[in-house]
């Protein structure tokens, strides 16, 4: 029997066969970008907004020295850890832009800058990180959820929120910053399964940097790119440049107003890369050549603005050197601010986890009451 013959005889598997609402079977139409996406260094980029290129080199020469700082800090133990974004600006302040205020935005760890961005308060931002609260904002007045330690578990809270939005007849929508050792985890399976079967008005954003802690991108994914991970679950894939500022705000927005409109998620994967080490407790030089280092840095976030706006005649050394008067202003805030620790009730931490504390929870208290109190008679 030919293989042709063996065709002949194969019945139609019942119910193959998708109908309008039924999976899709062409993934081609939900993988649009060959190459990732870019604007600057394009003859695209001649008709970028002015305003908002001027708004996202300020954005970005700002989140450079709030990311230098915090660096410090830590190494000064004035903040317990901080995972920075040093090389992934560009992805931080374009997520941010990308929503309006009443949309919400659920970040990782790494996405302090973003939830800056954002609006909430720089030194709020970095309570979490510094040990003294589970989170120094307020979630709800700022609609940004606090920083998220766990991996992806951020990005089911998004698909539920984003639902929930949609069943009330609310157009908001839901964006999820993830790192690319995050889409190894279950939860960012699960929430793009139901985000596509709900079609929930929620965006992913990962964010590939290349090494999930120290482990590089081909030891955890076998796809062609991230952004392929979309087509199993029947929505749109984007790839684009993490370092192209304008590109990334471009895709985002696409991506945001697509969600609004009814058309259901995106996941965006954007290339970028962390020039610092995963954290302080860290030794990125164990697992990285100084090479590879040297050539992001070439393609780093702020030089591909800047070059672009001297090249049009858009920043002169007047605006330049607002931006860093601006930047250091931050910093110098930042210093002030964490020269002294506050003064903290370590019974705060029980407050808040759950809406009816868990007996479990309460059984920790005591305990952590009874030290405190044998601690006190020790005196």
């Amino acid at each position: 029997m030919t293989v042709l013959d063996h065709r002949h005889l194969a019945a139609p598997v019942p119910g193959w066969r998708p109908d309008a609402t039924g999976p899709r079977t062409d993934p081609a139409p939900l993988l649009p970008d060959e190459s990732p996406h870019r604007v600057l260094g394009t003859p695209a980029a001649e008709k970028a907004d002015p305003e908002l290129l001027a708004e996202l080199y300020r954005r970005l020469v700002v989140g450079r020295r709030y990311n230098q700082q915090a660096t410090t800090l830590t190494k000064q133990g004035r903040l317990a850890v901080y995972p920075a974004s040093t090389g992934q600006e560009a992805c931080q302040v374009a997520a941010a832009l990308a929503l309006r205020q009443d949309d919400w935005l659920f970040p990782s760890y790494r996405d302090t800058l973003a939830v800056v961005s954002r609006g909430v308060d720089p030194l709020e931002a970095l309570t979490l990180l510094r040990g003294n609260a589970h989170t120094g904002y307020d979630p709800k007045a700022t609609r940004t959820a606090p920083l998220c330690t766990p991996l992806a578990t951020q990005a089911p809270h998004a698909v539920g929120l984003a639902y929930a939005a949609q069943l009330r007849g609310e157009d908001t929508v839901a964006l999820a910053l993830l790192g690319d050792g995050g889409t190894s985890e279950g939860d960012f399976h699960e929430a793009l399964n139901f985000a596509a079967v709900l079609n929930a008005p929620v965006v992913f954003l990962v964010q590939n940097n290349g090494y999930a802690i120290s482990v590089p991108l081909t030891r955890q994914s076998a796809a062609p790119t991230l952004a392929h991970k979309a087509v199993g679950y029947g929505m749109p894939g984007r790839l684009v440049d993490g370092n192209d500022a304008v590109a990334v705000h471009a895709v985002l927005t696409e991506a945001v107003e697509r969600a609004r409109s009814g058309g259901g998620p995106t996941l965006v994967e954007a290339l970028t890369y962390r020039i610092e080490a995963h954290t302080n407790a860290d030794d990125a030089t164990r697992y990285r050549q100084d090479e590879e280092i040297a050539a992001w840095r070439e393609h780093d976030p702020i030089l591909l603005m800047e070059r672009h706006l001297r090249g049009t005649g858009q920043l002169d050394d007047r605006l330049a050197q607002a931006a860093t008067e601006e930047a250091e202003a931050l910093a110098a805030r930042m210093r002030a601010e964490f020269h002294t620790d506050p003064e903290l009730d370590p019974m705060s931490l029980f407050a808040h986890v759950y809406a009816e504390p868990t007996q479990q929870l309460a059984e920790q208290a005591a305990q952590l009451t009874a030290e405190l109190d044998a601690e006190e008679q020790a005196r």
